[in-house]
């Protein structure tokens, strides 16, 4: 038996028979039913990749519960805070799909160029979305938008009961079920049990230690400095990617016109930029950046996270799956994180529809991890790779990246074959990505 503790509205479940149980649950104070219950998938945190999964299986006949510990419109709530992620087209489809795309668009900036650069170097390339026969490369929005979108859909969603705010106390596996012990937000004690527990807990993912799978982190030595900023004029729909000798400086459009800045630095540097003054920021960031985008005039608040390459090295085990974060936590350099993350997600969900059966038993299981296995790989030796070479300073490979951005911006082919990162690096696209439904 294994402990972990997990930061993380009720409908119908299964008992251990297999039959219907009455609806329980906590609503504000109320007690909880003791009798021990049964469902077919507990996702084991609540943040945007383990929602989507939650969606994803509405209405499919599983029963799901959704365990989170905080809750989603509280401040405390580190998933859909101000930071902002770069959705690909593929992750647009499945988020349409699952029936949160239409909320979140109208808060969503299309990235319709990518410009890509080297500071201090001649050479540069550039991207056009209607050069690679797409409307955007992508969009980007707020996590609190993509947040709210999903959350909003799940109060509602058939054959899903949510627990909030509820710790995961305890997590067991066993060959024919996997049990839970949970404790609510007013100490009241809850003990369930389920087929797959999913861990969506993030990158120090307890449900991942207590399924006894180990983790590699390799720390960049960097720490992102994010803040949204405004220039002298609106963006057209260009996604800046400037990789400096301090690390990569990522500027992205919003929908209001503005724009949202990912700037990796050491650790010094980071704090250094975090102490200036909102003018003294600007200043540096131009100077950093360029006057690409204009004149940046004002800021908003700054945040900061440290960087790092966390691998989980399964991701399955008896009765357990990881997705997300918990099974691989990503430099944000090309924005790649949550993408995968939630082809994780919608894989995962179309694998366990068509198992119904047994979810968690081991040769669904298996199949998610070998169908997974050639776009985890990809994505994260493409980021990894990024970061290393463009942080390279040996003499000559300044020289070699400037020759390498020149001729890529005159290779058509080798355009087309970034455009299509967002499509995942191989293995079978999920059903969900194509926009097919799972129902």
């Amino acid at each position: 038996m294994s402990s972990v503790s997990v930061p993380s509205a009720d409908r119908t479940v299964r008992d251990q028979t297999g039959s219907r149980a009455g609806e329980t649950g906590v609503s504000g104070g109320r007690r909880v039913n003791e009798a021990l219950k049964t469902f077919d998938v507990a996702i084991v945190g609540g943040g945007m990749v383990g929602a989507s999964l939650a969606l994803a299986l509405s209405g499919t006949g599983l029963a799901v519960l959704l365990i989170e510990g905080v809750a989603p419109d509280s401040d405390a709530q580190p998933s859909f805070d101000d930071r902002t992620t770069a959705l690909g087209n593929a992750s647009r489809r499945i988020l349409q799909s699952i029936g949160a795309w239409d909320a979140i668009a109208p808060y969503a900036a299309a990235i319709r160029t990518i410009h890509v650069s080297d500071a201090g170097r001649f050479g540069f390339a550039r991207l056009r979305a209607e050069e690679q026969g797409v409307e955007a490369f992508g969009y980007v929005a707020a996590n609190r938008v993509i947040g709210r979108a999903l959350w909003s859909k799940l109060r509602d969603a058939p054959g899903i009961e949510i627990r909030v705010p509820v710790r995961t106390e305890r997590v067991e596996l066993a060959p024919d079920l996997a049990r839970l012990d949970l404790v609510h937000g007013d100490g009241t004690p809850e003990r369930v049990s389920a087929r797959l527990v999913v861990a969506a807990d993030g990158a120090h993912s307890a449900v991942r230690a207590a399924a006894g799978i180990g983790a590699r982190v390799e720390d960049y030595g960097q720490v992102a400095v994010v803040a949204n900023v405004a220039a002298d004029r609106p963006h057209d729909g260009t996604a800046f990617e400037r990789f400096t000798s301090s690390g990569p400086l990522a500027v992205l459009p919003l929908h209001d016109g503005s724009y949202t800045v990912v700037w990796a630095l050491t650790p010094q540097r980071a704090a250094e930029m975090l102490a200036l003054d909102a003018a003294s920021f600007l200043r540096e960031l131009q100077g950093r950046f360029g006057w690409r985008a204009g004149r940046f005039v004002r800021m908003g608040r700054r945040a900061s996270y440290p960087l790092k390459l966390t691998r989980a090295e399964h991701t399955v085990a008896q009765r357990a799956v990881l997705i997300g974060n918990a099974a691989q936590a990503l430099h944000p350099v090309a924005g790649q994180g949550f993408n995968l993350g939630l082809r994780d997600a919608a894989m995962l969900a179309e694998i366990l529809v068509d198992a119904r059966e047994d979810v968690g038993a081991a040769e669904p299981l298996a199949r998610f991890a070998e169908w997974r296995q050639t776009d985890r790989r990809g994505v994260i030796s493409f980021t990894d790779g990024l970061v290393k070479l463009f942080g390279d300073t040996r003499p000559g490979m300044s020289f070699v990246r400037n020759l390498g951005l020149l001729l890529f911006d005159l290779t058509p082919p080798a355009k087309s074959a970034l455009a299509r990162v967002s499509l995942g690096f191989g293995g079978p696209s999920p059903r969900l990505a194509r926009g097919l439904s799972l129902r």
